[in-house]
């Protein structure tokens, strides 16, 4: 079995949940870690959306793109 080395991120991140002993821990620190990537990923669309990278066109293509894996 193949030995993964962690990167600084997922260090911390293993840090921070080794300090959660309870569920209710655990689901708080997940959902600061999930509001704080929306926040980014947010700001990051809306410099996409300023820049003209993405357009009303594109959005809605990217709505109709089927994307889910055909199972067989």
């Amino acid at each position: 079995m193949a030995t993964t080395v962690l990167n600084e991120t997922q260090l911390q991140l293993v840090k921070m949940f080794s300090f959660a002993k309870t569920k209710t821990a655990t689901d708080k620190l997940k959902k600061v870690l999930s509001s704080y990537y929306a926040k980014e990923i947010e700001k990051q669309m809306d410099a996409l959306w300023k820049s003209g990278k993405m357009t009303e066109e594109k959005n809605n293509k990217i709505a109709k793109t089927h994307l889910r894996t055909a199972y067989k």
